[in-house]
């Protein structure tokens, strides 16, 4: 059987219209004579999307209870039973009531289509898993359902239902979305233009992502190496030096030219690792090109044409920018060179071949002084000036007994050996001098520098052309030897300080650390030049033109002439080095260092403006639910206790005295609801200043409780208590446990079903006295329960009309101002108990008056503290804790 197809209507927001959409395929299909079903449809209530249900076959749910209430799901086996060719099922996250079945919806959809039934679905962007922290950040609202990325992606189909965030507000406010009493609150908060616009380019860019993935699939599938100009994207190659700052904005500004086209750097780097790319321009490079806006690539490659080719046509890139050759006319000969190579072999990629300085001068030398050390050299030229005299003393004496070419090898082996010692030069110095002796000492006519016999002068001119090439060998490779172990050795270097920058949490000074350390310097200063009104006239070498912006090591350098030797890194950044000079070989890699540091302090001072930022959001988070949900709770009393009285003072209307008793009723309730309100606000500003104003005394909370109680009036009357007989009395501030205890009380009363009001218990344990609310309603989870206790939200509400969430923020506060605790666990069977710990009297004193000289037992007091911690984290009590 075929697998069905899955189509995806993707959208930024609730409400754009991608049910509706859905609905509306649903219809084309059936028109054609599809046989099409609805297994689950959310209208939200919207009549629009109700009507689009008219005419197609509805598949009812099928109930499922779960904590003692009735919740409806998509019958999956119904769907199934039914067997059609395309069932449209909404909601593409959402989670499963538990009671049988798949968790998650997505799962059913997984099951339709390996039954072989197309789906059509919907989901939301911020449901992504891969982007939900994202919107969170956004928004500031948690997103608990997501669905895996890899599901939406592997849809045949996605198509994007868009609207911009002006049209949705204003179908927010016609009411074609919410119901009129949530308007003002999503547009204030959710929907605001800001959120909207972002959570669309959000959705608009991933699928982007979608449809290029699905173009490279293709491309694949069917063997397609040539460059579809789908997109442009061009490609800049870097080689290490520093003609790269000007390529990169070349390419840069090609880019800029082509709306919506990708900029990407890419390096070869040679398969023998001894490229001789600068490290630190790279770095520099790199910074350059993520800040215009591009991406930094690096591949490996013997062969730099094919690899930047094979790099250009595996991202699709439609131009390619290279640097003109630094090499000379002579060497251009010999070699065409990697832009004439690579032109030749880009096809249909236009490749831009750029001037630069570096072109205009010719090849720059990389790399550092030869493969061997004077000292080397000195001994392979003290060794043929000796050797060459005594080997022909020696030869002389036995020149009977051998043959020419017995002296030819015997002088080869004191040319090879000094290459061995010496290198090149003094090998070609041997080589010479042993042509010359074997000429005038061994060759006939002897004595003479004439060679009589052609074979002769052909060993001779053999010999030196080996003995060149043996020594030019040998000079390479120990050229080589030492190129490696420079370039492991800095290899080394550069991941130490990428380890310690990575794992540090000060980067920055880590990073300054390790380059203090890695060149024995007494400091190190990273320098910035001032800037705005505190810079001045002052010059670049002026102290007061620059200052510190990190430091490392002893007195601090406070201008680029305090210190041996600075590493410029930009116009507005210097590192000073006060030690040792540096040579000439460890620039380079304290300029790797430095570009480094760079990145850095960007990225510190990035983070910083970020904290900076999600405090001013937090700040805003806040303000904006202060004011959406208290214009509601400050409303609503008013306007009861004003209709009341209004209505009273109505000269139209004659009232028995049961009618004004009962508006009296109704206005004083109203104003009761205003003023606990007021005073939440008041206590909780006062909780976060550090000022308010306790009287704590020895009280019992078996009187506290029925005052708790009365205050709540009716609705708490049916709240079941259970008070020992035999309780010691706490220490507390009678009229904050009043309000602690109102507070939890009227939460748990919000959310217990009707036949099963709320149970207050009290017990004491090792000098703690625990009451216990105890609901049976939806419980919270685990993950929540801290949000609880947050300022300024209803969690699971789903309406403007129970507060504005500061109660338990509230409770808890003031249990932890009296030494206390307010902490959430689960209620057997189902629901929330909320504990509240205080101390007893008798134990606040004891800790109180407690000092060293008094026998008072520590341990006990450290076992009590223990106690209240395990409660507090739920962990059961250690058995030896005090009894």
């Amino acid at each position: 059987m075929a697998r069905g197809q899955l189509r995806v209507y993707l959208g930024a927001a609730p409400g754009v219209g991608k049910t509706y959409k859905m609905l509306e395929e649903g219809h084309r299909r059936q028109q054609r004579g599809t046989d099409v079903v609805v297994g689950f449809v959310e209208t939200h209530g919207r009549p629009f999307t109700e009507a689009m249900l008219t005419g197609l076959r509805v598949i009812p749910r099928r109930a499922v209870a779960y904590r003692g209430a009735e919740f409806t799901e998509m019958d999956l086996d119904a769907v199934l039973a039914a067997r059609p060719e395309v069932a449209v099922v909404d909601e593409l996250a959402h989670t499963n009531v538990p009671g049988g079945g798949h968790a998650k919806r997505f799962q059913d959809i997984e099951t339709l289509l390996d039954a072989g039934i197309t789906v059509l679905t919907t989901v939301n962007i911020q449901h992504l898993e891969s982007l939900n922290d994202v919107v969170q950040q956004i928004t500031g609202v948690p997103q608990r359902e997501t669905v895996p990325d890899a599901v939406v992606r592997r849809a045949e189909q996605i198509e994007l239902v868009d609207m911009t965030p002006e049209a949705l507000r204003r179908r927010m406010a016609h009411g074609n979305i919410y119901r009129p009493e949530k308007v003002d609150a999503a547009l204030g908060n959710y929907f605001r233009v800001g959120n909207l616009t972002a959570l669309r380019e959000l959705a608009l860019l991933w699928l982007a992502d979608k449809v290029d993935d699905q173009l490279d699939r293709y491309r694949a599938e069917h063997h397609i190496d040539a460059t579809w100009e789908a997109r442009e994207r061009v490609v800049v190659a870097l080689t290490g030096g520093p003609e790269g700052d000007t390529l990169i904005r070349r390419a840069a500004r090609v880019a800029a030219r082509t709306k919506a086209a990708d900029l990407l750097a890419v390096h070869v780097i040679r398969g023998d690792g001894l490229a001789g790319a600068d490290p630190a321009n790279l770095a520099r490079q790199r910074v350059l090109v993520e800040t215009l806006g591009g991406t930094y690539h690096q591949v490996v490659g013997n062969d730099v044409p094919a690899a930047l080719l094979d790099f250009a046509r595996g991202v699709n890139a439609t131009q390619l920018v290279l640097g003109a050759s630094r090499r000379n006319r002579f060497a251009q000969v010999l070699s065409p060179g990697v832009g004439v190579t690579t032109t030749a072999g880009s096809g249909s990629i236009d490749v831009h071949l750029v001037t630069h300085e570096q072109a205009r001068r010719g090849r720059l030398r990389h790399g550092g002084p030869g493969g061997l050390t004077l000292r080397r050299r000195l001994a392979g030229v003290a060794l043929a000036v000796l050797g060459l005299p005594l080997l022909t003393v020696g030869l002389t004496a036995v020149q009977a007994d051998i043959s020419l070419p017995s002296d030819i090898l015997a002088f080869l082996i004191l040319t090879v050996a000094v290459a061995l010692v010496g290198g090149l030069w003094p090998a070609l110095l041997a080589a010479v001098g042993s042509f010359l002796l074997l000429n005038y000492y061994f060759t006939p006519p002897l004595h003479r520098f004439t060679v009589a016999e052609r074979e002769n002068l052909f060993a001779l001119l053999a010999f030196v052309l080996v003995a060149t090439a043996v020594s030019t060998v040998v000079d390479l490779a120990a050229r080589r030897t030492r190129e490696a172990a420079q370039a492991r050795a800095e290899a080394q270097t550069l991941s130490t300080l990428a380890g310690g920058v990575l794992h540090g949490d000060r980067p920055l000074p880590a990073l300054l650390e390790r380059v203090r350390e890695a060149f024995g310097l007494t400091s190190v200063t990273l320098l910035q030049r001032r800037t705005g009104e505190d810079a001045g006239p002052e010059p670049r070498g002026d102290t007061g033109a620059w200052q510190i912006a990190a430091t490392v090591g002893g007195q601090p350098c406070t201008s680029p002439a305090d210190g041996q030797s600075e590493v410029p890194i930009d116009e507005d950044l210097s590192l000073v080095l006060r030690g040792p000079i540096l040579a000439a070989a460890d620039r380079r890699l304290v300029e790797a260092f430095a570009a480094h540091a760079a990145i850095a302090l960007r990225q510190q001072r990035l983070s910083e403006q970020a904290a900076a930022a999600g405090n001013l959001a937090e700040v805003d988070r806040l303000r904006t639910a202060l004011l959406s949900a208290v214009s509601h709770d400050l409303r609503t009393p008013l306007a009861a206790a004003k209709a009341a009285v209004g209505s009273l003072r109505s000269p139209d209307v004659e009232f028995s005295a049961e009618d004004r008793e009962e508006l009296l009723a109704t206005a004083e309730e109203s104003l009761d609801k205003l003023n606990r309100l007021v005073e939440n606000l008041l206590d909780m500003s006062r909780l976060q200043a550090g000022a308010l104003g306790m009287h704590p005394r020895a009280i019992s909370v078996g009187e506290a409780i029925p005052r708790g109680i009365d205050d709540l009036g009716d609705a708490a009357a049916g709240v079941r208590v259970i008070v020992p007989d035999e309780l010691p009395e706490i220490h507390a501030d009678p009229a904050l446990l009043e309000r602690i205890l109102v507070n939890v009380l009227a939460n748990a009363l919000r959310h217990s079903p009707a036949d099963r009001p709320p149970l207050i218990t009290v017990s004491e344990h090792a000098g703690l006295v625990e009451v216990r609310v105890v609901d049976h309603g939806p419980g919270v989870p685990a993950a929540d329960r801290d949000r609880i206790f947050q300022p300024f939200q209803r969690l699971g509400d789903r309406d403007n009309t129970t507060g504005v969430g500061l109660g338990l923020a509230l409770s808890r506060g003031l249990a932890e101002a009296m030494g206390g605790s307010l902490e959430p666990e689960n209620t057997p069977g189902g629901g929330l108990t909320i504990t509240l710990t205080l101390r007893t009297a008798e134990l606040d004193a004891r800790r109180r008056s407690a000092t060293p000289d008094e026998r008072v037992d520590p341990a006990l007091l450290d076992r009590l503290d223990a106690y209240t911690h395990d409660h507090r984290t739920g962990s059961p009590p250690d058995p030896g804790s005090a009894r």
